[in-house]
């Protein structure tokens, strides 16, 4: 085999699992959008049950067709408190059995003479039109899952015929079977390469369906394929774990609980390879890719019904990998910001981050609150030092607003990108104005701390009537921001009405402090520098009120 041979062939091959990919990725993608709200909802409603777990997690994985788009998406919920840690391992567990799902499309519809026939491709994609075509946008997404399927056998044709012929290169299967002539350590070799190839190609499903074909070529055995299987069970975990990297301890354990349950299915495997390989070779004797798509089955059904039993004892063995973090605090925290609930990347997973997009909201609204808090504090100061340290803090939190507004909106313009239902586009830009507007409240807070100040330098100081004013007016904010803060926690069930009423609230009590204040100068009870301080104040509290009912208002889109 020449060295153009070589170079010809990875092309080829690399261009076929292209396809192979892409097709993928539209069909699980398709799906998503087709269910992606469903989805959540009913992840959301996972309690500490195993068994319901493990059948949610084998159905929810069976219908987007990829394990990774499931486990990300359980590392999200987890990270942002929807998901309880035990209930999170049962639905890996199940995300696992729901995966073999792809591997038996594959062996009984992409190999073979009929695979090369384009009539079932063409057919599929013919189908998708109507759906694809449609005035209703709810079909629109079926269309894009059946051209996925299409897409999906084309690109096994593809990779059937990009894979090398050993009549025409017989070294290439001299060279596979010197690697698996060294007995037991052949099969650690084989797992290894299994899991770093699919490291590498970041899909199980695209590495399963390589090995399904060179089983079908015969340029594996039973046992080496087998092998190989077992590595990418192990590879596969890598995507949750790099979307696991960025995440809270509970975000982060629910990722090694993935990497625990396969390599201990791995090593149970290996103490009972020779039984297995009997077994698998007894029920298909002849037909090698049918016995490991068998296999894969066995692998990931046994497994969960072995390891389902050891619940806690995974979560011990998690927590110990994944000790609890140290919370970091005050200036720390905000010079260090990152997203707390949302689990890097949208992963292909775009429907399903917006759970993660809410939670990280109702972190904004929680930060605003507490920075409001502190303005009380700046009147009734009794030092200077305590005072400035008031304003710094405020100060700070008024950066931490800014930060966290600028990393939620990039994540949301990320989703966005990915391709969204109309209703989760609504929503992403319902969410993207929700920050924009709890960083102007955080600014606005900012602006009165920053009259506050200017105030006490000029020596500027109200009477009792003044302050009794401005004290009305801060409770019927904070009363506005409160019933902010509630909708906001529940996106579904939100109180327009409480908000439109706290707002009209602060509304007519600034209408009245203004028609008092022009009176109070006209009849000169307080010179112009009073006058400018105080209605400047009442004003800003106005504007940061109507930015709370912007919120809402986004809410209920």
């Amino acid at each position: 085999m020449s060295f153009v041979d070589i170079i010809l062939i990875i092309i080829n091959f690399a261009g076929a699992l292209a396809v192979f990919l892409f097709a993928m990725k539209m069909m699980s993608e398709g799906l998503q959008k087709a269910a992606g709200s469903k989805m959540r909802a009913i992840l959301g409603r996972i309690t500490g049950n195993p068994v319901s777990g493990i059948l949610t997690g084998t159905a929810v994985t069976a219908v987007i067709q990829s394990s990774s788009a499931t486990t990300v998406m359980v590392v999200s919920f987890v990270n942002a408190g929807l998901l309880s840690l035990s209930g999170a391992v049962a639905v890996i567990m199940g995300a696992n059995i729901g995966t073999t799902a792809t591997a038996w499309i594959i062996a009984l519809l992409g190999l073979g003479e009929g695979s090369g026939a384009f009539s079932l491709p063409m057919l599929l994609a013919a189908i998708s039109l109507f759906f694809i075509f449609s005035k209703r946008e709810s079909l629109k997404p079926v269309g894009e899952t059946v051209i996925g399927l299409a897409l999906l056998l084309v690109g096994m044709d593809l990779l059937q015929s990009a894979m090398p012929n050993l009549e025409q290169y017989p070294g290439l299967l001299e060279g596979i079977a010197s690697l698996s002539g060294f007995g037991f350590w052949s099969i650690l070799l084989f797992i290894a390469i299994g899991t770093v190839l699919t490291c590498l190609v970041q899909s199980s499903s695209a590495m399963m369906a390589i090995t399904l074909l060179m089983c079908y070529n015969g340029m594996l055995g039973t046992e080496m394929a087998i092998a190989l299987v077992m590595g990418q069970n192990i590879g596969t975990t890598i995507t949750a774990n790099i979307a696991a990297a960025v995440a809270n301890t509970a975000g982060k354990r629910a990722a090694r609980a993935h990497l625990v349950f396969n390599v201990v299915g791995v090593l149970v495997t290996l103490v009972l390879f020779r039984p297995i390989v009997t077994l698998v070779q007894s029920v298909y004797p002849t037909d090698v890719p049918m016995a490991i798509t068998l296999f894969h089955t066995l692998f990931n059904v046994g497994n969960t019904l072995l390891l389902a039993w050891f619940i806690p004892q995974i979560l011990w063995l998690v927590d110990r990998m994944v000790p609890e973090a140290k919370e970091s605090t005050g200036k720390e925290r905000q010079d260090e910001y990152h997203l707390t609930y949302i689990s890097g990347g949208t992963v292909s997973t775009a429907e399903l981050n917006l759970q993660s997009a809410k939670k990280e909201l109702q972190l904004f609204s929680q930060e605003v609150l507490k920075m409001y808090h502190l303005l009380p504090g700046l009147r009734t100061a009794k030092s200077e030092k305590e005072f400035d340290s008031l304003v710094n803090q405020i100060s700070e939190y008024e950066e931490l607003t800014d930060r966290m507004d600028r990393e939620i909106t990039n994540f949301l313009t990320a989703v966005g990108s990915g391709g969204l239902s109309q209703h989760a586009s609504q929503r992403v830009g319902s969410m993207l104005r929700i920050s924009d507007n709890l960083e102007s409240i955080g600014d606005t807070i900012f602006q009165i701390a920053q009259t506050r100040k200017n105030k006490r330098e000029d020596a500027v100081h109200f009477n009792d009537h003044l302050n009794a004013n401005l004290e009305q007016m801060t409770a019927a904010v904070e009363k506005a921001l409160k019933v902010m803060d509630t909708n906001l926690s529940d996106f579904d069930n939100a109180n327009l009405r409480a908000a439109n009423d706290a707002e009209y609230n602060v509304n007519s009590l600034r209408d009245r402090l203004r028609a008092e204040h022009i009176e109070a100068l006209k009849q000169g009870k307080y010179n112009y520098a009073v006058g400018n301080a105080y209605s400047s104040l009442y004003a800003q509290y106005e504007k940061l009120a109507d930015h709370v009912i912007n919120v809402s208002e986004a809410i209920t889109d």
